[in-house]
């Protein structure tokens, strides 16, 4: 008897094995690598506006001549780096420095560190995959794609943020 319970066992896994080996298959073929994901760019339009005339009075100020994203973030390539650039879904290895308009730190790295692109601020998704590794750029960013009306740590709310960063690797 227990040959037959073997048996029978042998032959439900045999047909069992098969159709799991499909399921995972079609599962992993309609899923997505995750890189088709975009930033949020859902934000108060209101806010956005009073973001980039205060960013456009900042660097006409300044005699700087930045580029314009269609989202309304600001930015400066100093060195577009390689033509290895990152997607959302890769980590993203940079040193950075993060200022308020009037100069002051609010954050800076000297080393670089590590970060899933898709979990930082929407100005740095947008920003960072404009260039390549070893590349540089200097992003001016509207409160909206920062830390927003919430602001944290020593950010306000509502406030617009330069970051000079440096990509240095992409994994």
């Amino acid at each position: 008897m227990s040959k037959k319970i073997n048996h029978s066992l042998f032959l439900k896994t045999l047909f069992l094995f098969p159709a799991l080996l499909l399921l995972i298959l079609i599962t992993n073929c309609n899923k997505d690598n995750g890189c088709d994901l975009s930033p949020n760019l859902n934000v108060s339009s209101t806010q956005l506006q009073k973001d980039i005339d205060s960013l456009d009075t900042y660097l006409a100020d300044s005699s700087i001549v930045a580029q314009v994203d269609a989202s309304g973030l600001r930015f400066v390539i100093n060195d577009p780096g390689s033509d290895v650039t990152p997607e959302l879904c890769n980590n993203v290895f940079v040193t950075y420095e993060g200022r308020f308009l009037n100069g002051d730190i609010v954050d800076s790295s000297d080393n670089a560190i590590g970060f899933p692109l898709s979990s930082l601020i929407t100005g740095w998704q947008l920003g960072i995959p404009k260039i390549g590794e070893g590349g540089s750029i200097t992003l001016y960013i509207p409160s909206v794609y920062a830390y927003g009306s919430s602001g944290v740590g020593p950010i306000p709310p509502n406030t617009n943020l330069i970051f000079d960063i440096t990509l240095v690797a992409v994994r």
